[in-house]
């Protein structure tokens, strides 16, 4: 969405729930969350904590978690530059409720799997 030079939208994306899961719901971005809980850690390893992402999307994912705010990035002034990623607040407090979500998921994954195969069971059986 487009706006006037000096305007100062409330919101960039009309649909927040929308905006939200669009850029956090991908494959990586909560496994990159959930590494960064307990603390802060440098590009490699997270890296080698989330075990089968490549370089190149790790460095995509990390870069967008921090411009929507949910992580800060750390450069230090050292040879070589040492880089940390870290929580931020926001980042914190989205975790509470896809922690919540997760353990949902975990609870109920067998009776949604029991629903797919009932309900390809039946297809199968009306065409």
């Amino acid at each position: 969405m487009q706006h006037a030079a000096g305007v100062n939208a409330a919101f960039d994306h009309p649909c927040p729930i929308r905006d939200v899961l669009d850029r956090i719901g991908d494959q990586w971005s909560f496994l990159v969350l959930e590494s960064l809980a307990e603390r802060t850690l440098r590009f490699n390893e997270l890296s080698r904590e989330i075990g089968d992402i490549s370089k190149q999307m790790l460095s995509r994912t990390l870069k967008r978690l921090e411009m929507d705010g949910f992580v800060q990035r750390t450069i230090y002034a050292e040879v070589p530059p040492r880089v940390e990623y870290r929580l931020t607040d926001l980042g914190r407090g989205f975790l509470v409720p896809m922690q919540a979500l997760v353990q949902w998921a975990d609870a109920h994954h067998e009776q949604v799997c029991q629903s797919r195969r009932a309900y390809r069971s039946a297809a199968a059986t009306t065409d």
